[in-house]
């Protein structure tokens, strides 16, 4: 698997987000891409994932060197892209089984059929790996969950839906200590060559579970800097001061107009 971001510009309501990315990820690889608010990095994972109110002014965005800019939602998530979002979707009416049932079944070679016994036990085994207690299956898809919960929901829908390329949008705001291990410890587990992970972040706390390989500081919507795990501990120590004085980016703190993004009309369209 090898996910290609070439020299992408990104806009919203006019304004210009995203200012010429570059990134490749490879199965097997953990990217963790850091950076101060309101500065593209979210804006990345929904573009990859193919949000509607974000449009591609240039570049390009390959899956195994197959464009997707063109391609919908559901296939790109039929293709192995997933995003777990950093505000989950409560959707009334539908259950958390039904939902990623559906989500798998979709996912299959014309003609064959999911094993719905097998796929229970599957499903009960990555609630009990996330301590979502018992009846999950039955609740409605976030409907009255703690944003905890919420969150462990979208890791469970991954480890179910074994995608190619996850991007894992701050999954760890709003998790406590105990929960962010859970998480952290879950996504570890299924780390592999098949999987290329991407992990949008602005704490430390999330690395020290899931250990990237490659570190990125995205400003102004670039990738500005690359490192290892050093770079995560001099942010950590000293912030992003450091990195305006290093590159003699003088527009840092330049204050964006504000854009609303609105509100996806079902959650099933990121998955």
């Amino acid at each position: 698997m090898t996910l290609e971001i070439k020299d992408l510009f990104v806009s919203v309501e006019e304004n210009m987000i995203l200012q010429g990315v570059n990134l490749t990820v490879k199965g097997g690889e953990t990217h963790a891409i850091m950076g101060p608010n309101g500065t593209g990095k979210s804006t990345l994972a929904s573009i990859c994932m193919g949000h509607p109110k974000y449009k591609i002014e240039s570049g390009d965005i390959l899956l195994d060197g197959i464009s997707i800019v063109d391609k919908s939602v559901d296939e790109r998530s039929r293709m192995g892209i997933f995003l777990a979002m950093q505000n989950p979707t409560e959707v009334p009416g539908v259950t958390n089984f039904d939902f990623v049932k559906a989500a798998k079944q979709t996912r299959m070679e014309e003609g064959k059929h999911l094993r719905v016994g097998k796929f229970i036990l599957e499903f009960e085994d990555a609630s009990t790996d996330l301590k979502m207690g018992k009846g999950l299956a039955h609740r409605f898809l976030n409907q009255g969950f703690s944003g905890g919960e919420k969150k462990r929901n979208e890791i469970l829908q991954m480890k179910l839906l074994n995608p190619k390329v996850a991007f894992l949008d701050e999954i760890d705001s709003g998790l406590d200590v105990d929960a962010l291990r859970i998480v952290g410890e879950n996504v570890t587990n299924l780390k592999s060559d098949d999987l290329g992970l991407v992990l949008i972040t602005h704490y430390q706390r999330l690395l020290d579970y899931i250990v990237p390989d490659f570190v990125h500081v995205m400003i102004n919507g670039k990738i500005v800097k690359t490192g290892g795990l050093d770079l995560i501990t001099k942010i950590d120590q000293e912030g992003y001061d450091w990195v305006k004085s290093e590159l003699g980016i003088t527009d840092f703190d330049k204050k964006k107009a504000p854009v609303s993004l609105g509100t996806c009309a079902t959650k099933s369209s990121f998955k």
